[in-house]
């Protein structure tokens, strides 16, 4: 048995149970896992909510990192005592151990800590996949990527530091733009004192717009980050954090330009478990060279989890947060 966190009910953070749970011997191509660490993320409220809805009951979380206990039939990449994370496979990672698919689990290696891999793998992954497997980003592009003070914008921050292309962040406040500029964005709008952050956008590009917009914020956003947009520049929505992007004319992206648009998750990329071991790895590299450094700015204990999803969605979160079980 294992303390795990059910919900029986979409809705509110007040559906979070926390419960014993059986905790299943691993049947062929599973792993039992007993989780050190769990990433906090949120695509985890979409879940909890019913905006993208699970069948009921169900447990909740994508991202954590861990001691594999037990190995099922036919498992090879991993063995009993391997430290290691994962982003991906059936919801569940609110829990202290888990039986769990072993295709998206990755070894991690010795530097990077339980703490940081579960505060990394998804929102790692996600940045590898908007710079490297999107559309093709080079420094003579330039990105606008919102909500740059949260968890995957401190790291998209960074990536794009490391790799020598521009980035000009948005965020809240003052301070969460001055977070923005101290990981590497070029340049930083504060869309409450700035609304039209497109037509800003544009004055920092001379004119022109921005090559790719990066936007997770969804509803907000949408309209003004296409506006940023070059002729033949590329949205990629990526998350809905305002709400979803209502139904919209797609002759609107004839009449701005030509703009090309795409909606991804990152669950496609890391299908394949070969292409997932290979953008993990280029990830660690990332951080083991220092090149990104992964901001753990809040912890909460999983008993206390309807708090943690109260602070995310009022947005007072900065950087990523885990739970301990």
């Amino acid at each position: 048995m294992a303390r795990t966190i059910i919900i029986q009910t979409h809705g509110g953070p007040e559906v979070m149970e926390l419960a014993d749970h059986p905790v299943p011997a691993p049947g062929p191509g599973q792993i039992s896992i007993a989780h050190y660490a769990i990433g906090l993320n949120y695509i985890d409220t979409y879940h909890r909510s019913g905006l993208y809805p699970l069948p009921l009951p169900t447990g909740l979380g994508s991202e954590a990192a861990g001691i594999v206990t037990a190995l099922g039939e036919g498992v090879t990449h991993l063995s009993v005592g391997d430290r290691v994370a994962y982003a991906g496979g059936p919801p569940g990672a609110y829990a202290a151990a888990r039986t769990m698919p072993a295709a998206p689990v990755v070894r991690l290696p010795d530097g990077i800590s339980f703490d940081t891999a579960a505060a990394m793998m998804l929102k790692g992954l996600t940045t590898h996949y908007l710079f490297r497997r999107t559309v093709p980003i080079t420094p003579a592009d330039t990105v606008l990527f919102h909500a740059a003070a949260g968890g995957v914008g401190l790291i998209a921050c960074q990536w794009a530091r490391s790799e020598g292309i521009p980035l000009i962040a948005t965020a809240g406040s003052d301070d969460k733009c001055q977070m923005a500029l101290d990981h590497g964005a070029t340049h930083a709008i504060n869309y409450r004192t700035t609304p039209d952050f497109a037509a800003r956008a544009r004055e920092l590009t001379g004119g022109r717009g921005v090559d790719v917009v990066m936007d997770g914020v969804g509803k907000d956003t949408f309209e003004g980050s296409l506006n940023a947009l070059r002729p033949l520049g590329m949205m990629i929505s990526f998350g809905n954090a305002s709400g979803k992007v209502p139904p919209f004319d797609i002759g609107i992206l004839a009449a701005k330009g030509s703009l090309k648009i795409t909606r991804p998750t990152l669950f496609a990329h890391t299908a394949d478990p070969a292409t997932l071991q290979q953008m993990a790895a280029e990830l660690f590299e990332k951080v083991q060279s220092g090149a990104i450094n992964i901001r753990i700015d809040q912890r909460f204990a999983l008993e206390n989890v309807q708090d943690a999803h109260r602070a995310l969605e009022s947005r007072v979160t900065t950087g990523a947060t885990i739970l301990t079980p």
